[in-house]
């Protein structure tokens, strides 16, 4: 796990909207696209279950839930003097807006000049093709966007980008240092946040039905954490479990009853055999 803990500045848990600048001058969320005409979307399933297990398990123990903003496959436009610009990361998160827009809509697009935050987390699903462009391999053409490592470690500054390969089950991670991305050595497949005080590594699991290695969020004891459907099963599992405890206890003083019946129904019969021999019982 890296030991590097003090390169983030953790947002305060009661931090407000930053102030955004007049809506009149610049696009919002309502004036960009939210998509990209000529990407031919998403490649896989994966693409679409993946983040979703990101989302519903990722709890922070320092942040109250309507002040974190995740989501997958969502245009982020970055550059005001070029609105039209964005990146689309397969999954991210945001640490300190409302998880509402303007704490009343869905979000159909992130737009940075008018949220005022960065993500902390970007994670990239691999796909054929992309991998040259989400490790850092593509050059900038003249007059062309950013590539996508630039915008995430250059404009946006993401302190945590992740990448992994689920057909080689490969798992790499890059932790901002001093504006740079730094690799971090991951011997189990597994990454700490120390800032977020959450890990991220491989789950082999099912999830959807499908059993396979999944990206999965872990807290400080290694635990997995559950999604919304776990909780209530663990709650339903716990709840018969209780039912069976009562029943069983309900059983035993049923028992302990009728057994009570019968050791008072054979002391009558001792006393009346004793009565008929003229021998009082009391005495």
């Amino acid at each position: 796990m890296s030991s590097t803990k003090n390169f983030l500045t953790k947002p305060s848990v009661e931090q407000t909207d930053p102030p955004r600048p007049p809506k009149e001058t610049l696009p919002t969320m309502y004036d960009l696209p939210d998509e990209d005409l000529e990407e031919p979307g998403l490649p896989d399933e994966f693409h679409y279950l993946q983040p979703n297990l990101l989302s519903v398990t990722f709890r922070l123990t320092d942040y109250v839930a309507d002040r974190i903003f995740t989501s997958g496959d969502l245009n982020v436009y970055y550059d005001v003097q070029h609105p039209l610009w964005h990146k689309r990361p397969d999954w991210f998160a945001v640490i300190g807006v409302s998880r509402l827009y303007e704490n009343q809509d869905l979000r159909r697009s992130y737009v940075l000049w008018q949220e005022g935050v960065s993500p902390a987390i970007v994670v990239e699903l691999l796909s054929p093709g992309t991998e040259d462009e989400d490790l850092g391999r593509t050059e900038r053409d003249e007059d062309s966007p950013p590539t996508k490592w630039q915008v995430y470690e250059q404009i946006l500054r993401v302190p945590y980008y992740v990448v992994y390969d689920r057909f080689s089950n490969q798992l790499r991670a890059f932790h901002l240092v001093g504006g740079q991305y730094q690799e971090l050595n991951l011997p189990e497949l597994r990454v700490w946040m120390p800032t977020l005080n959450i890990g991220l590594g491989v789950w082999q699991g099912t999830y959807q039905g499908i059993e396979r290695g999944w990206l999965r969020w872990f807290d400080e004891l290694n635990n997995w954490l559950p999604t919304d459907a776990e909780i209530a099963e663990q709650a339903q599992q716990q709840a018969e479990q209780e039912r069976q405890r009562t029943e069983q206890a309900q059983q035993q003083a049923e028992q302990a009853q009728q057994q009570a019946e019968q050791e008072r129904q054979r002391a009558e019969r001792l006393a009346e055999r004793l009565r008929s021999l003229g021998i009082d019982p009391d005495e």
